[in-house]
């Protein structure tokens, strides 16, 4: 881990940590060595008790007073939370008063003028990182609870904030240490008769290790749709409803709907959950030959929206007979190979043509997934997202308690120790010297470590937490 005092030069840090605008309560954390002290010199307890006479984890009511003009600033609660105890193991003291622009910031200047100095985005929680209170993941954990889209991901950040994700990295990180003390102290010593890891055996515990390493790929892959969602792409040739499915799926008049083609000409979306995940619906401009410089735009950005979905929903209209443009978009849909739904809209108008467009489409596309929906009666909607939730989680009934949310550079170093192990074993097999497997197990702990913070750079770090909110 990078080591050494994170606070630079001994500095005391303050933000204020609640929101901009107007609202209840206000919050100016500081963290440091001198916290309490210069909170002293702003806050007086109406009881006559200083900052520094407060006990650990103590709340005490009083008011803030600019120490120059001696001017009343605000009614406030002063909180002292005294090392190592704290969330960064320094003093931590947090004044709570009405909140406003104006007064916050007043307040803010204040501490700065005293010998603090404005904290940088995300500085509380590196220096609980690099002080030892938590590791990497749970630091990058922090961000991610902040930024959770619905309960289930609430959950499964708040499991990985608690340590779950550092508990399972640890126990894979404390195995891959045995196995390669025991590599190196055959290689160390080949002449000594110890009681050494057979071939075998390395091989059975390298294959149980890559087991673990496989799991948490598997689960950091069900958190990234938590973390980031499914794009979906409504597509479709123009005035088969694809503006009215947006409608009825987000349940609000977000695309204008008109009997004529080629009314919608952007890119329209919206965010909706289904069954705890969550889609980014994306209604597009129908796909046609266009003469319309403006509509051409639309139908390009329709290709590109198409190129990046995660998941496809190709509207057809059962009205009428399928044309030669569904064909062409199909096939699009089938060159990207993308996970498809189709969808048999204006049931309640078709002319028993169902079977003939499922038919034509499964030929190019091969979709299990053929949902018949009426936007007008709100007919097949629920269907339609269970076939989503489905066809984005395969059989899975849910989440779970394997889910992760992990980043996508965790995500790589957890790629990079699967492959590192594959190596060794590959070395194993083709019976290559213990060096060869000493050198892939040193690359799968340095990837490990990538994600608890144990070899981790500054550079990357400061990448990091330069993505958190000041204050945090």
């Amino acid at each position: 881990m990078i080591s050494g005092q994170c606070n630079r030069n001994g500095s005391t840090i303050c933000s204020i940590s609640t929101p901009p605008g107007m609202g209840g309560i206000g919050i100016v954390r500081m963290s440091g060595p001198d916290a309490i002290r210069i909170a002293g010199k702003v806050f007086a307890d109406g009881g006559g008790e200083t900052a520094a006479e407060m006990p650990h984890y103590s709340i005490r009511y009083g008011k803030v007073r600019d120490p120059e003009l001696g001017e009343v600033i605000d009614e406030a609660l002063l909180t002292v939370m005294r090392a190592p105890k704290t969330y960064t193991r320094e003093d931590v003291v947090e004044i709570n008063c009405h909140s406003g622009t104006v007064v916050l910031r007043r307040i803010l200047g204040m501490l700065v003028a005293l010998g603090a100095r404005p904290a940088e985005p995300g500085e509380f929680t590196k220096r609980a990182f690099l002080n030892g209170r938590i590791d990497l993941s749970q630091a990058e954990a922090v961000m991610a609870l902040i930024s959770a889209r619905n309960e289930e991901a609430l959950r499964v950040c708040a499991a990985q904030l608690s340590g779950e994700l550092a508990e399972r990295i640890a126990a894979v990180r404390a195995r891959l240490v045995r196995l390669l003390s025991e590599v190196e102290a055959s290689i160390d010593f080949p002449e000594e008769t110890l009681d050494l890891i057979t071939s075998e055996e390395l091989l059975e515990t390298i294959r149980s290790a890559m087991e673990e390493v496989a799991a948490l790929i598997e689960a950091s892959a069900q958190g990234r749709v938590l973390r980031d969602g499914v794009s979906t792409a409504i597509v479709g040739a123009a005035n088969v409803g694809k503006s009215s499915l947006l409608n009825r799926l987000l349940m609000e008049e977000r695309a204008i709907v008109t009997p004529f083609p080629g009314t919608t000409r952007d890119v329209v979306d919206g965010m909706l959950h289904v069954e705890g995940v969550p889609l980014r619906i994306i209604d597009t401009a129908g796909i046609r030959v266009s003469r319309d410089p403006i509509e051409q735009e639309g139908i390009r950005r329709s290709r590109g929206c198409l190129r990046e979905a995660d998941l496809v929903l190709l509207v057809l209209d059962l009205s009428r007979q399928i044309g030669e443009e569904d064909l062409e978009i199909a096939r699009m849909i089938a060159a990207e190979g993308k996970r498809t739904i189709v969808v048999l809209n204006k049931v309640d108008l078709f002319y028993d043509a169902e079977k003939k467009h499922e038919n034509t489409i499964n030929e190019i596309i091969k979709s299990n997934f053929f949902i018949k929906t009426s936007c007008k009666d709100n007919f097949g909607l629920d269907t339609l997202k269970m076939a989503i939730f489905e066809i984005i989680l395969g059989d899975s009934v849910g989440f779970g308690d394997a889910a992760i949310v992990i980043s996508a550079r965790n995500e790589a170093a957890l790629k990079g120790v699967a492959a590192a192990f594959a190596r060794a074993e590959e070395a194993l097999r083709d019976g290559l010297s213990e060096e060869f497997v000493s050198l892939e197990l040193r690359e799968a702990l340095r990837e490990l470590g990538q994600i608890t913070g144990e070899t981790t750079t500054e550079e990357v770090l400061e990448q990091i937490f330069q993505n958190f909110c000041i204050g945090k």
